[in-house]
């Protein structure tokens, strides 16, 4: 996509995000700019890279990146503004600081900004939002990772943080922590019943 666009516009910006449906941890948005004419052809969308595909194409995509900004969306944050507005709130944030001139986002519509366009399935049409989308799936990948280690009862590195059944148990056994999504149907329900519980 970018091929028709670099010779109108010198920078362009390519996001996307990872995490909008696990129940617990931050969703994570990332914006990634090549030099025009930048090619790799092993850049793709994320969910179809392997696991060490996607380690080592992060370390690449760090290394050859004109620029790259990688912004974590707290729970807190989700469960005020909402999951889809967090994420487009964090986009419109990192398009602002970077000046691109021309900003591609993976279906993400984005407010007051001029020069961009919401790419459906971005991630397989743009190197740069392909290229985002490894950043955010690594970093919250990470991130999950680390919170298993500290609460390993809740089985994050399996399922990181999907509503999986066994994750759901986990919660109903282990409770809502503060790393959890509470607007988010499944813990909401859960912390209701917590709730009624005690009152007996």
């Amino acid at each position: 996509m970018e091929e028709e666009l670099w010779g109108q516009y010198r920078y362009i910006l390519g996001m996307d995000e990872a995490g909008r449906g696990p129940l617990c941890g931050p969703a994570v948005v990332a914006g990634v700019i090549f030099e025009p004419g930048y090619v790799n052809e092993a850049i793709n969308d994320s969910k179809k890279l392997s696991e060490k595909k996607r380690e080592a194409l992060f370390a690449q995509i760090v290394q050859d990146a004109k620029a790259y900004w990688i912004v974590l969306v707290s729970e807190q944050t989700i469960d005020t503004l909402n999951i889809y507005r967090a994420c487009q709130q964090a986009m419109e944030q990192i398009a602002e600081k970077s000046q691109a001139d021309f900003v591609l986002s993976d279906a993400m519509p984005l407010r007051n900004c001029d020069h961009h366009e919401a790419v459906i399935k971005g991630d397989t049409k743009s190197i740069s939002i392909a290229a985002a989308s490894i950043l955010a799936k690594v970093t919250r990948d990470h991130y999950m990772l680390g919170l298993d280690e500290a609460y390993p009862w809740y089985g994050l590195k399996s399922h990181k943080g999907y509503p999986t059944k066994k994750h759901l148990e986990a919660i109903e056994q282990y409770g809502v922590t503060d790393f959890y999504r509470k607007s988010f149907g499944p813990v909401a329900r859960i912390l209701e019943k917590q709730e009624r519980l005690t009152l007996f």
